[in-house]
């Protein structure tokens, strides 16, 4: 049996009596990084098997596990904070398990996206989420243009040591971003704020930042659905807008669209460079 255990993201008091329940009589705990969970496990006085497993070792060990669940070996999966597999390891080894028709149930608890949605004050009925934003130029660009076109909450994770030039990166590609920003949540210095990306640059600029960042976007206020769009109305509102260049504005409209670039390449504009 598998246990996917929801941890604390920071206030270690954030977890449900049934997962220290759980961390209690299971053989074995997978931690994504056994040092931070050892200080949880510690915290309330249990005493179990710690092995490791994350992102770098999740392929290597699956065989293993697996073999080790049909024996009838009970197990915790945990991730450093939050729910495993949201954006953490974990997600391998429970579709493997789905594929194997092997036991596994949910302890729900903490998540960092759903506990800055729920403290942003943006429209929370509808949201995607993203994941972590990718550290290369232009595919930033197009995961940043990916929020902004959702016509919805979008949420994203980020590096504290990237959020500046994230910021940066918005306010020239949609300075009428509304956007907000949550870090550190749970702990004692919480902290959320919303604003332009240019408001939102300002506060941190001169501020080392610390704490899991968590980004979250409202839509353009002048855009509409580009669902109602024709494909090269879409094209021409991707160039005008954010300032792209026809090849690029093509790639995220066949991705959004789910259509082939090679037929949008006929709505190209001619007198483009």
């Amino acid at each position: 049996m598998l246990y996917v255990i929801a941890t604390p993201i920071g206030n270690l008091g954030d977890i449900t009596l049934r997962a220290l329940e759980t961390l209690r009589t299971v053989d074995v705990v997978l931690a994504e990084d056994t040092r931070h969970t050892l200080n949880l496990l510690r915290h309330y006085a249990i005493d179990k098997p710690l092995w490791s497993l994350h992102a770098f070792n999740e392929a290597k060990k699956e065989e293993g596990l697996i073999n080790e669940l049909k024996a009838g070996r009970t197990f915790a999966l945990v991730s450093d904070a939050g729910t495993p597999g949201i954006s953490d390891p974990g997600q391998r080894l429970i579709h493997r398990m789905r594929q194997e028709g092997l036991p596994l149930t949910t302890i729900p608890g903490p998540c960092a996206l759903i506990a800055a949605l729920t403290l942003s004050g943006f429209a929370t009925d509808r949201f995607q989420f993203i994941g972590f934003l990718p550290k290369e130029r232009r595919e930033l660009h197009h995961a940043l243009f990916s929020m902004l076109d959702y016509p919805a909450t979008s949420i994203a994770y980020d590096s504290p040591h990237r959020i500046k030039k994230t910021l940066a990166h918005l306010v020239e590609i949609a300075p009428e971003a509304r956007i907000a920003i949550a870090r550190e949540i749970t702990k004692r210095y919480e902290e959320l704020v919303a604003g332009s990306p240019s408001d939102l640059l300002s506060h941190f600029q001169d501020r080392e930042v610390k704490g899991e960042i968590v980004l979250l976007t409202e839509p353009l206020p002048a855009q509409s659905a580009w669902s109602e769009m024709t494909p090269a109305e879409h094209v021409q509102h991707l160039i005008e807008t954010f300032q792209l260049t026809p090849q690029e504005a093509i790639k995220i409209a066949s991705s959004l669209r789910g259509i082939p670039k090679r037929s949008l390449y006929s709505l190209r504009p001619k007198h483009h460079p």
